[in-house]
């Protein structure tokens, strides 16, 4: 699976901004895909995931500002919808796509990981 991340940028304190993660594979075929941020010395942290079942799981830090979504037309995108956004949410955004395979009573989990896109907020 790849995966291909964009619409970061700049944005304005309190402005919105989209991510969008184009997979090359159908998403609904894999497990989760998420959405992860990076700052320089600082782990990669969560930020939103969505399961093929279409349960949402939030960072306490984005709740009710972003959401995660996929397009159920086309079927290989996931997005970010960002508002409301503070400088608190600069960063590198990843894009993961997480598959289970289990197989002969050994379940494996393979990651998937876009090459990031940078969203810079002024103040």
């Amino acid at each position: 699976v790849q995966l291909q991340a964009s619409g970061g940028g700049l944005v304005q304190a309190g402005g919105s901004l989209r991510l969008s993660c184009a997979a090359t594979e159908w998403i609904f075929s894999l497990d989760l895909m998420g959405w992860y941020r990076q700052t320089p010395g600082k782990q990669r942290e969560l930020v939103a995931t969505i399961t093929s079942g279409g349960a949402r799981n939030y960072a306490d830090s984005v709740k009710g500002r972003f959401s995660i979504s996929r397009d159920n037309a086309n079927r290989n995108t996931v997005y970010l919808q960002m508002n409301s956004v503070g400088p608190e949410d600069t960063a590198v955004y990843y894009c993961k796509a997480l598959r289970v395979v289990v197989s002969g009573g050994t379940t494996r989990e393979y990651d998937y990981w876009g090459q990031g896109t940078k969203v810079t907020v002024s103040s």
